[in-house]
């Protein structure tokens, strides 16, 4: 059987870096959203930072209202971001690591080490109508840790995988399909995201069952060149490209499998 469409989420905080570098009211990210949706994104990706360097409250707020798909929150496990969670009730929230010296997301939550935090957030999320999302490293110890927190989903962090290649982006690739494997046999739904371009974006979407791809730099800045819209239908048509092609590898794996335990009965 066909597996779902892999869906792809965009997004938008670097719209918001370019408006808070002169703190205009332009562009607005949440314009760039409604574009996004209209290309075919599937939802729609913010982090709401504790210093607020790009996306503020009010576009949180405003999105909120707008969408027509749906609003992934990402968000650090903090007192503040979980009562402006239970408050505007986002269908999805990717809890993920912050630090303010850090340029970008460096790493994956620690999920192990501070479990007891992290499950009472998802707790709290959940009763809000939250479908929780633990953004990790593909770590065995951080999935296992992801299941018993009662995460439902897990967003496996391809930062490592994006920033090498040859060789040990063959082993990063294959640390992220065992991740997948393990994840998915713990029940969780999978997604992945960080560090995601038009070049290296097919690899992970072939991953057998992956649910979902958040990816935002890479398309914002190809919308520098072509346009919002045509950045997201291309990055939409090779994330599906990398799941059909994932999807036919796998059955010829499985065809060949059974064509050699056939032989082995005659």
């Amino acid at each position: 059987m066909h597996p779902p469409r892999i869906l792809l989420g965009v997004n938008i905080d670097h719209i918001a870096t370019l408006r808070q570098a002169r703190g205009t009211r332009y562009p607005d990210p949440v314009q760039a959203a409604l574009l996004a949706e209209e290309a075919g994104a599937d939802g729609i990706t913010v982090h709401l930072r504790e210093d607020r360097r790009h996306i503020q409250e009010r576009d949180v707020r405003l999105l909120a209202e707008v969408l027509n798909t749906r609003m992934n929150l990402e968000m650090a496990v903090t007192e503040e971001m979980l009562c402006l969670a239970e408050e505007l009730g986002p269908a999805h929230v990717c809890l993920v690591p912050e630090k303010r010296e850090e340029l970008t997301t460096e790493g994956g939550l620690d999920v192990a080490g501070g479990f007891e935090a992290i499950a009472a957030a998802c707790r709290r999320l959940a009763a809000a109508g939250c479908e929780v999302s633990l953004f990790i490293d593909p770590e065995p110890a951080q999935i296992e840790a992801a299941a018993r927190a009662g995460a439902p989903v897990i967003e496996l962090h391809t930062g490592a995988y994006a920033e090498v290649t040859g060789e040990a982006a063959r082993r990063e690739h294959a640390r992220l399909a065992a991740a997948a494997e393990m994840a998915h046999e713990l029940g969780l739904t999978v997604n992945a995201g960080h560090g995601l371009n038009y070049h290296n974006v097919e690899a992970v979407a072939a991953l057998p069952g992956l649910h979902e791809l958040n990816i935002g730099h890479a398309i914002i800045a190809r919308a520098l060149f072509v346009g919002l819209k045509e950045a997201v239908v291309e990055m939409k048509r090779l994330a599906i490209a990398g799941q059909e092609a994932g999807f036919v590898a796998s059955l010829e794996a499985h065809d060949h499998d059974h064509d050699t335990q056939s032989d082995g009965c005659r």
